[in-house]
Formats: structure tokens, C-alpha cells, sequence
């Protein structure tokens, strides 16, 4: 069981950033970010999904494996000597290069030591137009080799993080998973936005969907939720659509679902807010969600479809 912290208010930060095709850049505004959050005071920062490239996934290229890193590797280091030097618990993304062949979407978490506190591979992979994941990135394992769940908790110095990436939003059950090992904040980096021919109410409908889902989350586990989310629009290499543009409104909100801090659609910029530890403990004594589950009733979620 999670102890309540003597200090129960913590300082968060979600970076929501424009990316270039030049990987040194990118990190450069990454490390720019991150400092600014730290200076504010920041105790956790976390990033948006891949951020040190464009979103390659508009089209399938297999030169496009050469951005993959090990871990460790030139940006997990560069990441890792940050948190150690800022002194901060600081959540990353990887284009992990695993060994030849096997390739992730991972997020790295450094506690305040620059140490590696733990990894997540996302679990959810998609595949559609202008987001081939799948021929990308392997899913993450069910289970480490150790034996613990693929949806795990990483420990921090300052709590256990729920880290899971973009597609995972969608999926209440890796939510639920993370809240039952003990997660005390669900954090999502994304890479999101708007096919750019979609109509106004089409792209406000998307919008209000990816929100709506995720402050769901918040409420139905009673924790705290940070996504950031890239801006910016990237052209598809092949010419061949019009590319995406990323609607950012990255947010962070409190175990009720309330914004505590959203960004606009167009602007890179730092998110704060200042959660209450023990918050999470006084909303579920009201609202016992997880007392009155019916586990022995739910084994149909492990079939497909109920047919």
C-alpha cells in the first residue's frame, strides 16, 4: 500500500513542444523546456511522445530504423545527466532500438539521481493512415522477464509513475491496471492531431474525444492525469497527403477529472500545476470505485468478442 508522502504537495510540469527533422534541434528545445521547468520549481517533468524527431509514422521507410537508439544510448544519457543535474524526475521518450529487428516506443524515467528508474514500452500499437505504427514498433511484453506486468508502475523518488503512451489513452483497462499496482499519477506523452482535410466539427469532435477519455481515466481510478501532446504541423515526406497538424491542448487534471493546467492548439509551452498527494486517498474514501468492483464477474473481458 502506498504510504502518504510528509510533503504532500508536488510540483509537476508537462512540455508541450514543435519538432524538426534535425534530432539536435528537437533536444535542444527539449533541454531549453525542461530547464525553464526546473528554475519554476518543477519536481516531476514529462515530455510529449517521440520528441526528438518529427512524427515519422506518416509513412513506412525502413531508413527511418537509423533514428532508433539503444538504452542507453546518446539521448537517454543526455536525459538521464539533466535529471541528475536538475535534480528532478524527468519523463522521456525513446525510438528504442532493442536489438536487430525489435524496435519500441519507449518511455525512460529518471528519478532525481539521474538513474534510470524504469522503462515502458508502449503496449497499444496502431495502424492507420498517417499512424503506421505497427511497422515500426513492436508492442511492448506482456510480461518482464522478471515477471511483472508489461502495465507496471515505475518507482520514483517522488511516487509511482502510471506511464503509458498515446494509443494506451484509449484503453480503460491499462488505466485500471496501472491504478491497481498502486499508480499514484496516469501520464500519457502523445503525438495526436488533425488530419488537416477533416472539417471544423470533425477536428473539434477528435479533440473532445481524446479529453473527454482521458480526464475519464482520472475519475474512474481517482487519480491525477498528465498528457502532453506535440504542436505544429509535419508534411507527410511521401507528398503524397497534406501531414498532420498536432493539436497539442496537452493538460494535466486532479483525480476528479478537473483541469488543473490546459494548452492551446498552437503554442509550445510548460504546463503546471501543484497536485495534493493525499488527494487521491480522500476522493476514494467517497468514492469507493475499487471496494466494489465485481472481479468475480468480469472474466469475460479476456475474450475478443462475447459471441
Amino acid at each position: 500500500m502506498t504510504s502518504r508522502p510528509e510533503n504532500p504537495q508536488l510540483k509537476i510540469a508537462a512540455i508541450q513542444q514543435k519538432c524538426t527533422d534535425d534530432k539536435a534541434a528537437s533536444l535542444a528545445t527539449s533541454e531549453k523546456l525542461i530547464r525553464e521547468a526546473a528554475k519554476g520549481g518543477a519536481q516531476l517533468v514529462v515530455l510529449q511522445e517521440l520528441h526528438a524527431t518529427l512524427y515519422f509514422c506518416q509513412t513506412e521507410d525502413t531508413d527511418i530504423f537509423e533514428l532508433a537508439e539503444p538504452i542507453p544510448g546518446p539521448t537517454s544519457n543526455r536525459l538521464a545527466d539533466l535529471a541528475g543535474e536538475l535534480e528532478i524526475v524527468l519523463v522521456g521518450s525513446i525510438f528504442e532500438r532493442r536489438m536487430n529487428g525489435v524496435y519500441h516506443n519507449t518511455s525512460v524515467v529518471f528519478d532525481t539521481d539521474g538513474s534510470l528508474a524504469g522503462i515502458y514500452r508502449k503496449m497499444h500499437i496502431p495502424d492507420d493512415p498517417g499512424f503506421y505504427e505497427k511497422f515500426y514498433f513492436t508492442p511492448g511484453d506482456a510480461r518482464f522477464n522478471d515477471g511483472r506486468s508489461g502495465f507496471t508502475p515505475i518507482n520514483t523518488s517522488i511516487g509511482k509513475l502510471g506511464v503509458l503512451v498515446c494509443w494506451d489513452q484509449w484503453y480503460p483497462e491499462a488505466a485500471r491496471l496501472m491504478a491497481l499496482a498502486g499508480a499514484d499519477i496516469l501520464i500519457y506523452p502523445t503525438a495526436i492531431g488533425w488530419d488537416i482535410t477533416d472539417d471544423p466539427e470533425e477536428q473539434a469532435r477528435q479533440l473532445e474525444a481524446w479529453v473527454t477519455v482521458q480526464r475519464g481515466h482520472a475519475v474512474a481510478n481517482n487519480l491525477p492525469v498528465i498528457a502532453p501532446n506535440r504542436v505544429g504541423t509535419e508534411p507527410d515526406p511521401t507528398g503524397q497527403g497534406d501531414g498532420i497538424r498536432f493539436w497539442g491542448n496537452s493538460f494535466i487534471c486532479g483525480p476528479q477529472g478537473e483541469f488543473l493546467a490546459r494548452g492551446d492548439d498552437h503554442s509550445e509551452c510548460i504546463l503546471t500545476a501543484t497536485l495534493d498527494r493525499n488527494r487521491t486517498e480522500s476522493v476514494r474514501r467517497i468514492w469507493p470505485y475499487l471496494r466494489d468492483r465485481r472481479i468475480d464477474a468480469y472474466e469475460d473481458i479476456l475474450k475478443r468478442v462475447r459471441d
